[in-house]
């Protein structure tokens, strides 16, 4: 088993960072802003501020509600995750806009408590995660990312700007950036030899570069020129890797090998 790891604290700074701009963005939006239909299929813009902090119930141990309608019936709902996720906006749905929100604050105030209440070896032990089994950490950056995309996708959906804020940005673009060797070798399929560099702008700038010597894998630097350059802003690639509607190769400047291009910007889709 791979084992990430996150340090504790710039972990837990994040997630409070990206909970605390979901809750501010979310109270600002007028009644038909928060009922608009978002990008993602079956689900209004507070059904997506209600996905963040449900799952946050769910890691607390609370009770799935029961509901009386069969959501598993749903054409977006695919899995049990899925359905699981869904039973919670079903049951918030009732709830209304109000009740919601002050059930937000109150379970970030909760979680925030609990993950005070950890140490970096709690961080660093074996947990289940979206992912696949890695550590605790990692499946709290996976959160971050979680949070900061849906930020991103009710933005999207009511033409904002993408969020601003930068310690959250970071975490999200560490777990980015993790997945990119898989997608490259292994979903897009480029050949031994190849040498990918994702030039990373905006909120979190960074340069990831990647040799496929029969894996793919990140390394410091090239001996030889890239193969293919992609350069990009965080929230184009955050887009893509999610496999958004909203997504949009053309906002990706690419220089090297085309046909690799095509075969990396076609298989970034990615949903964690």
């Amino acid at each position: 088993m791979s084992r990430t790891i996150v340090p504790r604290e710039p972990a837990i700074e994040a997630l409070t960072a990206v909970w605390a701009s979901v809750h501010r963005l979310a109270d600002s939006l007028t009644d038909d802003q928060w009922k608009h239909p978002s990008t993602l299929p079956g689900w209004s813009v507070g059904d997506i501020v209600t996905h963040v902090f449900t799952t946050e119930l769910m890691l607390l141990g609370d009770p799935e509600p029961v509901v009386e309608a069969d959501v598993s019936a749903y054409p977006h709902v695919r899995n049990d995750i899925a359905a699981m996720n869904e039973r919670w906006l079903v049951h918030y749905r009732a709830q209304g806009r109000a009740t919601t929100m002050a059930d937000f604050a109150d379970t970030i105030k909760r979680r925030s408590a609990a993950l005070d209440a950890t140490t970096q070896d709690d961080f660093d032990a074996d947990s289940f995660t979206p992912a696949g089994p890695d550590t605790y950490g990692r499946f709290m950056r996976i959160r971050v990312f979680d949070c900061w995309m849906h930020e991103l996708d009710v933005r999207d959906t009511l033409g904002l700007p993408a969020p601003d804020d930068a310690v959250s940005a970071r975490f999200a673009a560490d777990e980015i950036t993790q997945s990119l060797p898989y997608l490259v070798g292994k979903k897009a399929g480029a050949p031994t030899g190849s040498r990918v560099r994702f030039d990373i702008t905006g909120l979190t700038p960074r340069t990831v570069n990647i040799a496929v010597d029969g894996r793919a894998a990140v390394v410091p630097e090239f001996a030889e020129e890239a193969t293919l350059g992609l350069s990009l802003d965080i929230a184009d690639l955050a887009r893509l890797i999610g496999g958004r509607t909203s997504a949009d190769p053309s906002a990706v400047e690419v220089t090297g090998d085309p046909d690799l291009a095509d075969a990396v910007l076609g298989n970034l889709a990615f949903t964690i």
